[in-house]
């Protein structure tokens, strides 16, 4: 997850000063773990120490990627703080489970500052206000307004629970994962092709989902309705747990829903078919075919696969889709209700399943980017989509980790002042995860500078 610096262009150099590194943030072959604790004190178990305060606050002083986060919140190509960052809502849940609303920093060193005095165990993002959130006791309720902020969508596997058979609650593993593949793949798509955004960046949210930010400036002025409008488009999956069929799609699909089609097509066998064993097990088995709105077509296939239910699952599948030709066949009037089924029993075990209120309400709350969750130990890290197949939910970082990772290097790259400076981040495996944010905030400030660039050529003008 390098970046490729062979295709750097003039733009990237001008805002690579804006990462630069100062002597506070560098550390070479002095261990700042090791002054505290030494590595081999920190072998326990990652989630019972998620949440040490002590871990925390070495991993927001040597870890968290400071610069580039500032850069990112902040949405200017200067250093200097600007109404972004400064009116924006942070939230600090602490370790013993306080929860600390409506914060907010002038600067940099101030947010790091208190980033290593309190040692949240979780960091929330809020939205960008017309004031400083700080501040709101200042002001009447109805003069303290949410101006902005990212679109964001949350994708929970526990919202997977009805149809996944390899796990459940907060358990996820590589197989039920690849319904969190799926997901960004169809949403990506969507977000950037039919309503023009480009700079989305999806992160783990460290235990069982994902999370996807959108930093355009055209997302970050959407209002609420706007906001709905776009989840509306995006929704497919509607109703209960105790509905059967969820996907009632018409015959003609629209363009965005045939491109996620062709998504679900290369993956459908491997979910259904192999990971969830959906057609091996009458109690799996039988959710499907309450899909199917025939009786008729219910009951035979329903005698047919328990006199074979070790029958080969993608040959259940084309039995699925042969009885409901042959019901049709039979019937031509049933043509309306069945002939488009098992389409949509594939888009209803494969589509993303998406959190409405975390999209549709500015001031929601979403858990930031590069917080260590508390149950599990690992940072909640992004997610390239170019890779997305590759990523494994288990394989992100843990403070731990993190350390040993650091020693290692240290015991292998001796101190001299000809080395290159490197923050402790750059000598772990947080490295490419941190290059792929950095790529994201860059693109962001290339549209600030080009902005700019433009504002300045038509003052001129006059």
């Amino acid at each position: 997850m390098d970046i490729d610096t062979n295709n750097k262009t003039s733009a990237d150099d001008e805002l690579d000063h804006l990462f630069d590194m100062d002597d506070s943030d560098v550390f070479r072959a002095d261990n700042p773990w090791a002054r505290t604790a030494p590595v081999n004190s920190l072998s326990a178990n990652a989630s019972d120490l998620a949440d040490s305060p002590l871990l925390l606050k070495l991993f927001y002083q040597h870890f968290f990627p400071m610069k580039p986060y500032f850069q990112w919140l902040n949405y200017d190509t200067s250093p200097t703080p600007s109404r972004s960052f400064m009116n924006r809502e942070f939230c600090f849940t602490l370790h013993d489970d306080t929860y600390i609303r409506f914060q907010s920093y002038k600067t940099m060193d101030e947010f790091r500052q208190e980033l290593t005095r309190l040692c949240p165990a979780k960091i929330d993002l809020g939205a960008i206000y017309n004031i400083r959130p700080k501040d709101k006791s200042m002001v009447r309720p109805a003069a303290f307004i949410p101006v902005s902020k990212e679109l964001v969508f949350d994708i929970d596997m526990t919202d997977y629970d009805e149809i996944r058979t390899c796990c459940s609650g907060g358990s996820v593993c590589t197989k039920c994962w690849e319904f969190m593949t799926v997901a960004m793949k169809i949403i990506d798509a969507a977000l950037k092709d039919d309503f023009g955004f480009k700079h989305l960046l999806w992160v783990y949210s460290g235990r069982r989902g994902i999370h996807c930010w959108i930093g355009d400036e055209r997302a970050r002025k959407l209002n609420n309705e706007q906001r709905k409008s776009i989840v509306s488009y995006l929704e497919v999956i509607k109703g209960g747990t105790q509905q059967g069929r969820k996907v009632k799609l018409p015959s003609t699909l629209h363009p965005s829903l045939s491109r996620s089609y062709e998504i679900i097509g290369q993956h459908f066998p491997s979910i259904v078919f192999d990971s969830q064993d959906v057609l091996t097990e009458p109690e799996n088995w039988e959710k499907v075919l309450a899909i199917i709105p025939d009786d008729g077509v219910q009951a035979s296939l329903r005698s047919e696969w328990e006199k074979s239910p070790t029958r080969d699952p993608s040959k259940k599948w084309e039995d699925l889709k042969d009885a409901i030709g042959s019901a049709i066949a039979a019937a031509p009037k049933k043509r309306q209700t069945l002939e488009h089924v098992p389409r949509d029993i594939m888009f209803q075990y494969t589509y993303p399943r998406l959190d409405e209120k975390v999209s549709t309400n500015i001031n929601h709350l979403l858990k930031s980017p590069f917080c260590v969750h508390p149950k599990t130990g690992r940072v909640c890290v992004p997610i390239p989509i170019e890779t997305c197949e590759e990523f494994d939910p288990s394989s992100p970082p843990t403070i731990p980790l993190l350390a040993r990772e650091l020693d290692e290097y240290d015991a292998k790259h001796s101190s001299s002042e000809s080395e290159p400076k490197l923050q402790a981040w750059q000598k772990t495996s947080l490295r490419g995860h941190v290059e792929v944010f950095e790529r994201f905030v860059k693109g962001i400030l290339k549209d600030v500078a080009e902005k700019k660039k433009s504002e300045s050529s038509k003052s001129l003008d006059f």
